[in-house]
């Protein structure tokens, strides 16, 4: 039998402290996406100035005479805001430890909310025609169906008490859920990194964009898988290289938490 290598032990807790500071980064980034959420849609649904949803230009949220395509279009904002809150406290270790009661009915919320938003956001582009471009239509869908596969072995986990595998499943719900936000702070990172929108148009159909449309949830997903298998690995190189990989994705994340709070957002608020 292998005898273990001495740095095994600071190799996983540097593979722990990588994902750490990646969740911080995305903690932090959600925050301000639902802050948003909440003062720009939120306030301008709450006020009955429904024509200010396209105040923020890009993707028309209001169409005079589209009543139910209105209604589900806010309907899928303001519950984004409720599935990422809710996808927030999933993750946070303290909260399923001390409060495994709330840990369970948010959980709950989370996967029927993310349900809604698959279902929702794949309406919005095949019916109501919400995409700029046909590249970024099938990302979009590509999305919508892994949501619905991870919540739905998510909560099948869950039931016959199978948590870790629950657990495993929950996560890759949240990546694919957080997809739109993964996106914009993703694009806003490139921009700021490349001093410009290298290779970029307005209606994502440039080679970045196309990465970076069908990338917002498969190279966090990718990412979550090393991380995983790094886990479960008993060698140090491979803890040790995906420690590196999650620590820069870290640094991207918090790159483009600073560009979508200052430049995305901010300016609409």
């Amino acid at each position: 039998m292998p005898v273990p290598s001495p740095s095994l032990p600071f190799a996983s807790r540097l593979l722990r402290w990588a994902g750490a500071a990646w969740f911080v980064a995305a903690i932090i980034g959600q925050v301000v996406f639902i802050v948003f959420i909440l003062a720009f849609y939120g306030t301008r649904t709450a006020t009955g100035n429904f024509a200010g949803w396209n105040d923020k230009p890009l993707i028309d949220g209001y169409v005079a005479g589209d009543d139910l395509g209105n209604l589900m279009f806010i309907a899928h904002v303001l519950m984004a805001a409720v599935v990422t809150l809710g996808g927030l406290m999933q993750l946070w270790p303290a909260l399923r430890r001390r409060l495994p009661r709330l840990h369970r009915w948010t959980g709950r919320v989370f996967l029927i909310v993310a349900l809604f938003m698959a279902l929702s956001g794949a309406w919005l582009t095949i019916v109501r025609g919400t995409w700029l471009s046909e590249i970024s239509a099938v990302a979009i869908l590509g999305d919508a169906v892994l949501i619905l596969v991870f919540a739905v072995f998510a909560w099948r986990r869950a039931l016959p008490r199978r948590f870790e595998a629950h657990r495993v499943w929950a996560m890759r719900a949240f990546m694919a859920v957080s997809g739109v936000w993964f996106l914009r702070s993703g694009l806003m990172a490139w921009i700021i990194l490349c001093q410009g929108p290298v290779d970029m148009t307005k209606i994502l159909s440039g080679p970045t964009d196309i990465v970076l449309t069908f990338g917002s949830y498969l190279i966090p997903l990718a990412v979550l898988e090393l991380y995983l298998a790094a886990g479960r690995s008993p060698r140090t190189a491979p803890k040790i290289a995906v420690a590196a990989l999650v620590c820069l994705a870290a640094l991207y994340t918090a790159v483009g938490v600073f560009g979508t709070a200052a430049f995305m957002w901010g300016p609409y608020l």
